[in-house]
């Protein structure tokens, strides 16, 4: 890999195909794949990841709302697409790009089949939500019997799949809680089958579910931050690979004096001479404003060099006082070694926030 002369994120799709195939081995034959391609793929490139997936023949993509959907189609994803957080003036939208909406409450559901009756379609697949404990979105355990009044008796829809979502699935010590949802939603898809015309495939696994709890991947299982390698625990994050490195370079290098400052509000001041080095990225890139200031760094010729003072909209000042280095050397901001993971745990926040923040404006390269 040669070393990067600007700021670039280094996809390597080597290192998704073997996430992809490490979550498919813990998975039965039939057991389908939906590639959660939200966020941008998770801050890397939606267009690239799922082009690559579809070529590994993965089941299904899921995405947050329907113009992430509508830009897959017209990058000729082809495989079934399902939204997951549709708005009803994106109804129309969905159709025209077939795109399969989740529906959570009676409000959307109804208001889908007035569209889809509306437009004349036929079976149109639909994606029915149930909460069993997050409490964020879905329908209720004592909902099915409305719900199947209406969707056996709709010509226009078809519910191709009931599903929910973990809300502690890493996190053992809510173990009880996460089987305690599992078993409501086997009590949803029994009261489901006994009242539904329609046969949909079942799905309740997110990443973590699927490492932690085999006895419920059911018909499918939904992964995201797996696949750009992260697992949630110490034991899975040896096992994945982070596929996005995050890099830079030296733009110049400062001799801060005792009692001189560095950045805005004087957000960094010397207590002994400093030498400290400007990296062209900031918070309009994804390092958040809550870095700088000890919390944070960078690594340059294997050396941490903490970020100090406030977090610039284009730039970060790093304190490199014991770092041999010079202008135009390469820096990591996060990579498969030096994880985002671990950079977020400086700022008290998670991989998540971390990769999904990544402006698009950065440079993506891509490692086939």
């Amino acid at each position: 890999m040669s070393k990067a002369q600007e700021t670039i994120l280094e996809i390597d799709l080597r290192k998704l195909k073997h996430n992809y195939e490490f979550i498919k081995g813990k998975l039965t034959e039939n057991t389908m794949v939906i590639a959660v391609v939200k966020a941008f793929a998770y801050g890397s490139d939606a267009e690239t990841i799922a082009t690559y997936l579809q070529d590994l023949n993965v089941d299904y993509f899921a995405v947050a709302y329907a113009s992430e959907g509508i830009q897959l189609r017209k990058a000729g994803i082809h495989k079934p697409i399902l939204v997951l957080h549709p708005q009803v003036i994106n109804f129309k939208a969905l159709i025209d790009n077939c795109l399969e909406p989740n529906l959570y409450s009676f409000n959307v559901l109804n208001k889908f089949i007035d569209v889809a009756q509306a437009h004349k379609q036929k079976n149109y697949p639909i994606h029915l939500k149930f909460n069993t404990g997050l409490n964020r979105l879905g329908f209720t355990y004592a909902d099915v019997t409305e719900i199947t009044n209406i969707t056996n008796t709709t010509k226009s829809i078809k519910v191709q799949s009931i599903f929910s979502h973990l809300g502690a699935s890493e996190d053992d010590n809510e173990r009880d809680f996460t089987l305690h949802q599992i078993e409501l939603f086997n009590k949803i898809k029994k009261s489901f089958k006994e009242n539904s015309i329609h046969k949909p495939f079942s799905h309740l696994t997110n990443t973590s579910g699927i490492l932690n709890y085999p006895e419920a991947h059911f018909d499918a299982v939904r992964t995201g931050i797996g696949l750009y390698g992260f697992g949630n625990s110490a034991t899975y994050n040896t096992q994945l690979k982070p596929i996005a490195s995050l890099k830079s370079i030296i733009s110049q290098i400062h001799t801060i004096k005792k009692g001189e400052s560095v950045g805005y509000n004087r957000g960094y001041i010397a207590n002994i001479t400093t030498k400290t080095a400007t990296i062209p990225i900031g918070h309009a890139d994804g390092i958040a404003r809550s870095y700088g200031k000890g919390k944070g760094y960078v690594v340059i010729n294997n050396q941490k060099a903490p970020i100090v003072g406030n977090v610039c909209m284009d730039m970060i000042m790093v304190n490199i006082t014991n770092i041999t280095c010079k202008e135009g050397d390469e820096v990591i901001i996060f990579d498969g070694k030096h994880t985002a993971a671990q950079f977020a745990a400086t700022g008290n926040s998670i991989s998540y926030e971390i990769i999904t923040a990544v402006a698009k404006r950065i440079k993506r390269v891509f490692i086939r």
